[in-house]
């Protein structure tokens, strides 16, 4: 999901927690309503105070299920970033400013890469009226987050393994590889783990890794984790022991990637180097954002564009790191 929000608040991110592959970190979820009172509301647990990404992973929602609720996002800029939307149930159909008209649909992968700036709308289909799903950022290298704009569909087959259903999004994960490329070394997947089943699956220890519960508990190496709650290990083990301990089968997204050590600015859509990086591109969505980013054609909304919000003038924006802000 993008960022609807008509006032960007700033949150002071502070405190550098040391590198500990053998804590698990839990990330509890925030609400965030996505526009007016009926609009849709989502779980966001990345950005937090205590912790920025997740390797290059930089922003967590989750969402529904929820029905009778219409998302609907008039066309609105990115930079610097690549969108992965994934959905568990429902339709949302996307038109962005490379001339992309796709429809999301569940187990299908639609990663979206901004670069220098790209534009996109996001609308609920009518036909399916049901929402639940994710939607992930990824932050781009400062070698890459000029690249041409970019729209990647895949679908992931299904691996079996004794209780266990996997979809790899991105990255390798049980001997399975996805094609969707990103600038830096990522993991991203979809896991259902049977009633009573515990997994424990080699991973690259050289990579970070995040559990987000979509339904059921989950115990990620003996620590519970609940709905919409993410957990998180420092790289370092090669290992990940993952047990259901309930008598219903429970949904996991399992992120992970080489730590990411560059410092951005995040603020509304928008990832940049510095407040001046912001305050341009804020200011040129606004202006005149075709040249840009671009044009979405075909959005059928009331409302043409999102505004990106007023900056607060008495504050200066600074930089985001793995850990606080810095």
């Amino acid at each position: 999901m993008s960022n609807t929000e008509p006032r960007s608040p700033l949150v002071e991110c502070v405190g550098r927690e040391g590198h500990d592959p053998d804590h698990v970190q839990l990330l509890e979820p925030k609400d965030v309503q996505l526009g007016g009172d009926d609009a849709l509301k989502v779980r966001r647990t990345l950005p937090s105070l205590r912790r920025s990404f997740v390797g290059a992973w930089c922003f967590v929602d989750h969402y529904g299920p929820e029905r009778g609720v219409c998302m609907d996002v008039p066309p609105h800029p990115h930079t610097g970033l690549q969108t992965l939307s994934w959905l568990f149930e429902g339709e949302i159909e996307h038109r962005d400013s490379g001339g992309v008209h796709s429809m999301v649909r569940p187990g299908e992968v639609n990663l979206m890469t901004s670069g220098h700036g790209i534009a996109h709308s996001e609308v609920s289909t009518p036909e399916r009226d049901l929402l639940h799903g994710v939607q992930l950022w990824v932050v781009l290298p400062e070698a890459s987050k000029d690249v041409v704009r970019e729209f990647q569909h895949h679908v992931p087959d299904v691996i079996d393994v004794e209780g266990v259903r996997a979809r790899v999004l991105v990255g390798s994960l049980e001997g399975a590889t996805s094609p969707v490329r990103s600038e830096t070394p990522l993991l991203g997947a979809e896991v259902v783990i049977a009633p009573g089943a515990t997994w424990e699956v080699a991973v690259d220890p050289g990579f970070e890794h995040g559990v987000l519960v979509d339904s059921g508990h989950v115990d990620v190496d003996g620590v519970r984790l609940d709905r919409s709650v993410l957990g998180v290990r420092d790289a370092g083990l090669d290992s990940l022991r993952l047990s259901n301990p309930t008598d219903a089968p429970a949904r996991i997204m399992l992120l992970g990637g080489e730590p990411f050590e560059e410092g951005v600015v995040m603020w509304w859509n928008f990832i940049g180097r510095s407040h001046e990086d912001i305050v341009r591109l804020r200011e040129e969505w606004n202006a005149a954002p075709e040249d840009r980013f671009g044009r979405v054609s075909g959005y059928r909304g009331a409302t043409p564009r999102l505004e990106a919000p007023p900056l607060p003038p008495e504050l200066r924006l600074k930089r985001r790191f793995r850990r606080g802000r810095g």
